[in-house]
């Protein structure tokens, strides 16, 4: 004989069980690229680390590795791919010659720059069949969603001292949303 479970905590699991579908489908959705996009295949794996780099300009391997929690010849495998493809730059760290820090090039940028063009095309496009009450209520919803994970990354431990955030996602909020703005 099965327990039913109702209550706050079923209901929140329901909601991370359909955001988790969703973001499935995203990932599904955004890898059909029209052919000719992109002259260079990008796996999720490094994309990953080019969104981590892009947010922690000058990261090491050892930091990124510890983000991506990923073993640190993955790391280095996956920024050998970037760096033939000339999206990642490897440069000596100013603090020590023994480290080395990455950045993105300006390729690599324009790269992401393009991908994120073209996913809010697709979304927007696959967006458009709902209604306008439907967008605004999902809008509203995916402020909650970036703010609650937003305060999540930052309450994870990190081997840096600075916060790690998510990278600016370019959600336009409804003006007087009363969602906090932040500055600098």
């Amino acid at each position: 004989m099965g327990v039913e479970r109702s209550g706050p905590d079923q209901r929140l699991r329901d909601v991370a069980r359909a955001m988790r579908g969703v973001i499935e489908l995203l990932e599904v959705y955004w890898t059909r690229v029209p052919e000719g996009f992109s002259p260079v295949a990008v796996s999720a794996p490094q994309l990953r680390v080019m969104y981590v780099i892009e947010r922690r300009e000058g990261i090491n391997l050892r930091q990124l590795g510890a983000e991506l929690d990923a073993a640190p010849s993955s790391v280095s495998r996956l920024c050998d791919r970037l760096e033939a493809i000339g999206f990642v730059r490897r440069s000596s760290s100013t603090a020590s010659r023994r480290e080395v820090e990455l950045r993105l090039t300006a390729q690599g940028r324009a790269h992401l720059d393009r991908l994120r063009a073209r996913r809010e095309e697709r979304l927007a496009a696959a967006l458009a069949r709902a209604s306008p009450a439907s967008r605004a209520r999902l809008m509203e919803a995916v402020e909650t969603i970036r703010v609650a994970l937003t305060a999540a990354v930052r309450a994870e431990p990190t081997e840096s001292a600075e916060p790690a955030e998510p990278p600016d996602t370019g959600v336009q909020r409804p003006p007087g949303d009363g969602a906090e703005r932040r500055t600098g």
